[in-house]
């Protein structure tokens, strides 16, 4: 599965820092496809079920897994990547910045 760190480099200084943690409905947004499934829109073309279309784009509507059509097989990989994500990482202030001197 897919994991992002943000990382901005310049100067003397480069910094690390984590995306904020978003829940499940609100952290994909829905793959445009044709099937009557709602997919969750991943990376590189592709729904966290593994579906793969040149082109393939999100929607401007968010993945809603409670969602009695969404796709069940997107729903268990957003359920492992959440599971990943670390409690004590969860609150409005986790988000982790680490500067180092180059």
């Amino acid at each position: 599965m897919w994991c992002h760190a943000a990382t901005h480099v310049g100067g003397e200084w480069f910094e690390i820092s984590r995306p904020p943690y978003l829940p499940l409905g609100m952290r994909w947004e829905k793959a445009v496809l044709t099937a009557g499934v709602s997919h969750a829109f991943g990376i590189f073309d592709r729904t966290l079920c593994g579906i793969q279309e040149t082109g393939m784009s999100p929607s401007d509507h968010w993945w809603l897994p409670e969602r009695e059509d969404a796709c069940g097989a997107c729903r268990e990989a957003a359920d492992v990547l959440d599971d990943r994500w670390p409690q004590a990482m969860r609150g409005e202030n986790a988000r982790v910045s680490v500067a180092r001197r180059l």
